[in-house]
This record gives C-alpha cells, sequence and structure tokens, in this order.
C-alpha cells in the first residue's frame, strides 16, 4: 500500500525552514525566494497563482504542501471613523475576529491569536464562550494578508490583542513575529508590533529572552491582587509583584517602553490610592498608561465612568508623574471590541 503523504502547512515555514525543503526536492535555492515572495508579498494562496514558477515544481508543491487559509466571513465598516471590523472563517469552520483602524500615521490591525480564550477576563466578550484552539502562525499572518487585499493597503501596525491570550499561544505567536518581520516577505518592523498580556510570568521572562523588539503591554485594570482578582481569573496563579518583576526584566532587557492597559471602571479601580500604586509600579521603567473607558457587554454593564470621571483620572496620573493616554473609542457602532460582534451574531443566529 502505498504510504499517503503528509502534507505540510507552506505558509507556516519560515524562511530557512522553506529553503530546505525545495532544496530537499531538488530544485535550486533561488525558487525558495520566489515562493516565499509569493506568499508574503503578493499575498497568494495557491501555488498556481505564483506565475513564474515553472509547471512541474508547482506540482511537486501541490503533492508536498498546502495552504492554511482563512476567508473573510463578513465584513462591516463603521460610519463613524471608518473601523473595519472581520470576521474570519477558519479551514475548520471556526469564526475570529479583527479590526483595522486608520489613524494620521496610517493603518493598525488588531489581530486574533486562539480562537477564545481561556483567561475569564469579566469584561471581555472574547472569553464568555471559552477556549476551543490555538491559531498557527500562518492564520495570524492571513488576517493581516486578507484584510489587505480586501481594503487595498498595506497594515503598519499591529496589535496582538484580539481574541486569546498571545503568550498562552508562545510558540506560534514567535513565529508569526519571525515571518511578519521578515524583509523577504511582509517586512513589518517588530517595533511595530505590540504584543498584549494577562500577565503569564515564564512567558514574559521567555520573551524577553528573545529579545525581540516588540512593545509588551500588560493588561492590568488593577494595581492591587485583591482587586484585580475580582475581575481577572489569572490574578489567583500570577501575583501583581512577580508580573511587574517580569516586566522590569523585560524592559531592561529590550529597552523598549512598555503599556499597562488600563480598562477604567468607576469606583473600582480609579481611586487615589490605585495612582499611589500605579507610581510605585511605575518607578524606573519607561512605562506609558492606556486609559481604556470600560466598553459594556451583555454580561458585565456597571461601573460605567463618565467622561469627565476618565478625564479625572487621566489628571490624577499625570500629577504624579505618569504618562498617559485615553483610548478613544472607535468602530462602536459595529462591535469593534473583542469579541463582541462574533458572540452577537452567534447569539442571533
Amino acid at each position: 500500500m502505498k504510504k499517503e503523504i503528509t502534507k505540510k502547512e507552506i505558509n507556516n515555514l519560515k524562511f530557512d525552514e522553506l529553503e530546505n525543503e525545495i532544496t530537499h526536492l531538488g530544485y535550486e535555492k533561488y525558487r525558495s525566494k520566489q515562493i516565499f515572495e509569493f506568499i508574503h508579498k503578493q499575498k497568494v494562496d495557491t501555488f498556481e497563482a505564483m506565475n513564474n514558477i515553472p509547471k512541474d515544481i508547482k506540482e511537486q508543491l501541490n503533492i508536498y504542501f498546502t495552504f492554511n487559509t482563512i476567508k473573510i466571513y463578513d465584513a462591516y465598516k463603521s460610519k463613524k471613523d471608518g473601523t473595519v471590523k472581520f470576521l474570519f472563517q477558519l479551514d475548520d469552520k471556526n469564526i475570529i475576529e479583527s479590526v483595522v483602524m486608520k489613524y494620521k500615521y496610517g493603518y493598525t490591525q488588531c489581530i486574533s491569536t486562539q480562537v477564545g480564550c481561556k483567561m475569564g477576563c469579566k469584561f471581555c466578550a472574547s472569553t464568555k464562550d471559552g477556549f476551543i484552539r490555538n491559531l498557527s502562525a500562518a492564520e495570524m499572518l492571513e488576517q493581516v494578508y486578507r484584510a489587505e487585499n480586501y481594503l487595498n493597503m498595506k497594515v503598519k501596525n499591529i496589535v496582538l490583542m484580539g481574541s486569546g491570550e498571545p503568550l498562552d499561544n508562545y510558540e506560534n505567536v514567535i513565529n508569526f513575529l519571525h515571518l511578519i518581520n521578515d524583509q523577504r516577505g511582509h517586512n513589518t518592523s517588530l517595533r511595530n508590533i505590540t504584543l498584549s498580556t494577562c500577565g503569564i510570568v515564564e512567558k514574559i521572562n521567555e520573551l524577553a529572552d528573545e529579545n525581540l523588539p516588540v512593545t509588551l503591554s500588560l493588561s492590568l485594570h488593577s494595581p492591587f491582587d485583591s482587586r484585580r482578582q475580582l475581575i481577572m481569573p489569572i490574578s489567583k496563579k500570577y501575583k501583581l509583584d512577580d508580573i511587574i518583576d517580569s516586566i522590569r526584566r523585560y524592559y531592561f532587557k529590550t529597552k523598549r517602553r512598555v503599556t499597562f492597559e488600563y480598562t477604567l471602571i468607576k469606583g473600582f479601580n480609579d481611586r487615589i490610592e490605585d495612582v499611589e500604586m500605579l507610581k510605585e509600579y511605575t518607578k524606573g521603567i519607561d512605562v506609558h498608561i492606556n486609559i481604556i473607558p470600560i466598553n459594556p457587554i451583555k454580561e458585565y454593564k456597571t461601573n460605567i465612568p463618565s467622561n469627565e470621571d476618565v478625564i479625572n483620572f487621566s489628571k490624577m496620573l499625570k500629577n504624579k508623574g505618569i504618562k498617559s493616554t485615553i483610548r478613544r473609542e472607535m468602530g462602536s457602532d459595529i462591535s469593534a471590541s473583542c469579541g463582541q460582534l462574533k458572540r452577537s451574531i452567534a447569539l442571533n443566529k
């Protein structure tokens, strides 16, 4: 009986891995660069579309490789600010989300790293249906490539802050970073990539050792363990002192400014004692606090701060010498926040 060939996902392969595969098949090294550029520059997802690759090579590629592709399930454009929210369908029919925002300095895309999420944050819609699986590096790349083709533009900044905890999918995320950064492909600067985490200490330390100059963003939301545990179950495993130690290590290793994501909840984390503790946690390192007025979801609609509350909190931080910005709400008319659109569609089916 003829042994069935297990096909490798060609758009998951870093350049050196692809080169090894192509030369192993007996072809010249320059073919690897051609194929890699077709996938990651021209963003094709079939071998047939590689128009200067000989027919016999395409036939061999079809035998030994496949593409891990996604398709646009639907796209919604905000009438307020032009933000575009994508629902992408994976090969296994799971749905993920991604958002493209246009700023003066170019396009920023927020991508997902998992289908669902294990973290269980009370105010986040993407965790409400639980965790299903990790995304491959190719599925992360495909979110960028499909959005770019659809909107006829190039993404400048990428934020790993959609559904999922990136450091819970560590190997695939690192592979994605190497692929999106490759000069023979998309050539996105790692300095234009932000990785958000709830605070998985050992993985933050591991990321620091990678010495990749990505911006690390900690989903903090409270500077006190007792309060953070009420809204972020992961806080029961990782204490803030340990998380901040790993953040400091990352900062001194990479020399990259760190961001603290801070969802503002009225009467919960906007007190003077919160500001005092934030001052302690930011001592000696370059930290920028991103204030996010809580975006209500069906399961969490309480303690919504007013615009005045948000501004007052920002002033309190400034008076303590802490740098901060208030995140501008974008795509509110298309449920652009993480997990909201996917859940609304699933619940209305």
